[in-house]
């Protein structure tokens, strides 16, 4: 179920202004990146809420995952997530976990199977305040590669409703029909992508 619409943190020293002393008593400042992917951790799960909670429940009335199945996953399998952030703020994440059947089912929504060779991505979100500048675009692709360097993983499959099945189709996602998954009154549609080809140059990524 997903939408359109990052610790530890590298800090860089800050130059001190002239005529300033650099003692060994004086702590040096220091500045966030300004641009970072990274996995996930169950740290971030709150920010992640915040974001999917804004995106979901204000258009359909539900979450795709709510706080505890967040933490849940980035504690089972936080390599399958990847935030991006700015100046240390979350912007925009994808959260997944594995599965091993043909078909997405109702466990799916809950489960982590280590054994899976598909990454099921329960969640793409970008914050309200940088939607429609393409960041979801790129962190799917940016995900898709890095899901391509794990030899394990063999494809990708998500459920989105109807209008979003052009989104995911320009980066090689093939619908599969209609999901055997509803949430109240809403229908998906299952959508695969194999991973052959991908390739992930791991620069700027802690993942």
């Amino acid at each position: 179920m997903s939408t359109q619409n990052i610790h530890p943190l590298k800090p860089a020293t800050l130059s001190l202004p002239p005529g300033v002393p650099d003692s060994p008593g004086r702590q040096r400042r220091h500045t966030l990146p300004a641009s970072e992917f990274r996995c996930l951790s169950p740290e971030d799960a709150t920010s992640v809420f915040e974001i999917e909670r804004e995106a979901f429940i204000s258009v359909s009335g539900v979450c795709p995952l709510y706080l505890d199945e967040i933490r849940h996953f980035l504690t089972l399998c936080p390599e399958l997530s990847l935030g991006w952030f700015e100046e240390g703020r979350l912007v925009a994440f994808i959260i997944g976990s594995l599965w091993d059947e043909e078909r997405l089912t109702q466990e799916s929504l809950t489960l982590h199977r280590p054994g899976g060779r598909t990454a099921h991505l329960h969640v793409l979100a970008v914050h309200s305040t940088f939607r429609q500048q393409g960041k979801g675009s790129l962190l799917l692709s940016r995900y898709l590669r890095y899901l391509g360097s794990q030899p394990a993983v063999r494809r990708a499959m998500l459920m989105c409703e109807d209008a979003l099945v052009p989104f995911y189709e320009k980066f090689g996602f093939q619908a599969m029909g209609p999901c055997a998954i509803t949430v109240g009154s809403l229908a998906f549609t299952e959508l695969q992508c194999s991973l052959r080809g991908h390739a992930f140059l791991r620069r700027n990524s802690g993942c």
